[in-house]
């Protein structure tokens, strides 16, 4: 198994893309979620050709439950954005659909334990030699990204990517808006050296997780609870210090929505509305495809 929170991510995020952008290229995109899973998966382990059918199966029942159960969730989700979009809103709200996402990506994950446990059974030494080769990359190049450039280089790009966001939803924001969002990002408790380090800790979790079930002679029910442990601590981190900086990040996220949102026009929160319904049917269209 790869970072096995990111397997369930990765049809989230898809999901979350979807809600945020009408494109049709993201819809084509959750059409062939299986097969864009499959070789993330297999850029990660390099699954082997015993394995290859079985991970394809396991992520097609996914996909298929994905579709049918979760889909609908997020067309609500976007429907009771929508019923907020008119008037203001104070970061309490926000959060609210924050919470309602990391729930959403919690039951992805939950549904996705059993096939992750059985992968991580099959695992073998140079398959797990292949995923520490995976991380090093992966964390050199985050390192190179984010940790690695000065604070206002990090602030520029933050507020670039929020930008590019707020404005999918809102089309052009102003420059007044802009500086608001600009002045909030001043104040940001964005840390990335101590995001890598979390990251770090969570790989290297994994990594030994996946030592005591690869190969290993263990019941099946013990293998479950080793996989479920491991899920847990990468949902919510055993470091006190990392979940009250995470909170921290998640309240700051929820207040710079308030603000963005707060600072738009009435036309601008009709485009929002006219979107967020627009993408509420493109969802609805998908959960009723099989």
């Amino acid at each position: 198994m790869t970072n096995a929170s990111n397997l369930a991510r990765i049809i989230g995020a898809l999901a979350l893309a979807l809600a945020l952008s009408a494109c049709s290229a993201v819809k084509l995109g959750y059409n062939t979620l299986g097969e864009v899973a499959y070789w993330w998966l297999d850029g990660y382990v390099d699954l082997t050709e015993s394995q290859a059918p079985r991970v394809r199966e396991d992520l097609g029942r996914l996909h298929l439950w994905h579709r049918g159960t979760e889909l609908p969730r997020v067309a609500d989700l976007l429907q009771n954005m929508e019923k907020l979009v008119p008037a203001d809103i104070v970061p309490a709200q926000a959060c609210v659909f924050v919470t309602e996402l990391r729930e959403r990506l919690g039951a992805v994950m939950t549904q996705a334990e059993p096939a992750m446990v059985t992968l991580a059974i099959s695992l073998e030494p140079d398959q797990l030699a292949h995923l520490e080769r995976k991380y090093r990359r992966n964390n050199a190049d985050y390192r190179k990204e984010w940790v690695e450039i000065p604070p206002a280089e990090q602030r520029e790009k933050r507020f670039k990517q929020v930008l590019e966001r707020s404005e999918m939803v809102y089309g052009k924001l102003e420059e007044p808006q802009r500086a608001a969002l600009r002045q909030q990002m001043e104040r940001s408790v964005f840390d990335p050296a101590r995001i890598l380090a979390e990251r770090q800790r969570r790989q290297q979790d994994l990594v030994q997780t996946l030592r005591k079930l690869a190969g290993q002679p263990i019941a099946l029910a013990q293998a479950r609870q080793l996989m479920h442990d491991y899920l847990e601590r990468a949902q919510d981190s055993p470091d006190a210090a990392y979940r009250r900086y995470q909170e921290a990040l998640i309240e700051e996220s929820c207040r710079m929505f308030s603000v963005a949102h707060n600072s738009t026009t009435a036309a601008q929160r009709e485009i929002a509305a006219r979107r967020l319904r627009a993408y509420q049917r493109d969802v609805r269209e998908l959960a009723a495809q099989r």
